[in-house]
């Protein structure tokens, strides 16, 4: 519409002041009309945004759900592989307690076996000391002698074998328990992420427990990157694998060193427990002929020299016989007195017993010396016997007796 024609002008002084102050209509609808246009264009202005408004907050809301799932998700994900190791580690914690408790024990089955060797030990050292108390000619390094020393040195290297094994079974059982500590804190760690993860995906927007933490989504320091993450507890699981394996190696190693040392203990006993008796055999049969040949030699002397004293006592009487006859053919008289042949064989007959009585009277001179002899040697035999008896006594009732106490194959294994 057309402005209105403006008001004729008015004079005089009495209105000058109230038309200084004032607008005009054209002035008064400009303002109007602008303030108008500002406001309509303020309003259509405010529309736009409320629908971009509208727009974006469906838009965001959605994105925001749908990342909000996303999270949820992964970190149920995350929960799984966090379980999942945390199992892994939990199976290797119960390997390395079970192989360290199995260590413990073939530990106390070596000390066990270790104590029990020195019986042996005592044994054959007595043994030792004990034959050197034989006398003369039994003190000898016979064949038992030998498998004595052969015994003893046995007992010494597998008593040093006992030891090293045991400082290896000590070192075993300080790794094992070392890689679970290691695995017991990453177990712990673990636990502690899962605990926080489950917590994390309880949370959702109706969640009251939850609030604003500005700075949480700042980078921390001493992150790691899932990679690092994994390939931190892979380590720690093969370090574990490693010494469960090294554990049943040692496990085995150390019962075959036990089965072993038994074996040999107990043979190498068997060994000198059979020469034993064989020395007491050959001590016994010597002993037995050393009596009798004493008794024999002396015995049958004896009836030697009773035999030639009976013998030069049965020729006293023919001698008598003899000697008569020709006293009394020499009181023949005169051409009686003849050497006839009854003469002849008399004086040969007395020449005869003569000489044999001689010969009787030497060999009882002789068998009497031998007889002296025999009880000279009497007394070499009867010595010899002794130290026989001496020796056979060390042997079996002494050495032979000790060794009866030698440990059952069950104390050298070790139970």
């Amino acid at each position: 519409t057309a402005p209105p024609p403006d008001p004729p002008p008015s004079s005089g002084s009495a209105t000058a002041g109230y038309r200084s102050a004032k607008y005009g209509p054209a002035e008064w609808f400009s303002s109007y009309h602008t303030i108008l246009t500002r406001a309509t264009a303020a309003r259509h202005q405010a529309s736009s945004i409320q629908r971009d408004s509208a727009l974006l907050n469906r838009d965001t809301e959605a994105d925001t759900l749908s990342i909000q799932a996303e999270g949820t998700r992964l970190l149920g994900e995350r929960l799984q592989e966090i379980h999942g190791w945390r199992s892994e580690l939990q199976r290797h914690i119960g390997q390395l307690l079970a192989d360290t408790q199995t260590l413990q024990a073939l530990k106390t089955r070596l000390e066990k076996a270790l104590d029990a060797t020195e019986a042996p030990y005592a044994i054959a050292t007595d043994n030792l000391n004990c034959r050197t108390g034989r006398l003369g000619a039994d003190l000898v390094r016979d064949s038992v002698e030998e498998e004595l020393l052969k015994e003893v040195d046995l007992i010494r290297s597998i008593q040093a074998l006992l030891k090293k094994t045991t400082a290896q079974v000590v070192t075993q059982i300080k790794t094992n328990r070392e890689a679970k500590q290691i695995l017991e804190l990453d177990w712990s760690d673990k636990y502690q992420a899962y605990n926080f993860d489950n917590h994390c995906g309880r949370h959702c927007n109706k969640s009251t427990d939850t609030q604003h933490h500005p700075s949480s989504a700042a980078m921390q320091d001493q992150v790691c990157n899932p990679t690092s993450w994994t390939k931190f507890t892979q380590d720690n699981l093969s370090k574990a694998l490693q010494e469960e394996q090294a554990s049943c190696s040692l496990r085995l190693f150390v019962e075959q060193v036990l089965r072993d040392t038994a074996e040999d203990l107990r043979a190498q006993c068997s060994v000198v427990d059979r020469a034993f008796s064989q020395r007491c055999v050959e001590l016994t049969e010597a002993k037995t002929h050393l009596e009798m040949k004493l008794t024999q030699q002396i015995g049958a002397q004896e009836r030697n020299i009773v035999a030639l004293q009976e013998a030069i006592h049965n020729k006293e009487a023919p001698l008598r016989v003899a000697q008569s006859r020709l006293y009394l053919r020499s009181l023949r008289p005169n051409v009686e007195l003849c050497r006839d042949e009854a003469q002849l064989s008399l004086e040969a007959e007395v020449r005869q017993i003569d000489a044999t009585v001689a010969y009787l009277q030497q060999q009882l001179g002789e068998a009497r010396g031998s007889l002296s002899h025999l009880e000279e040697s009497r007394m070499a035999l009867e010595k010899e016997i002794n130290r026989k008896t001496h020796s056979l006594f060390i042997e079996r009732d002494k050495c032979m007796t000790h060794r009866k106490r030698y440990p059952a194959v069950s104390i050298l294994l070790g139970y």
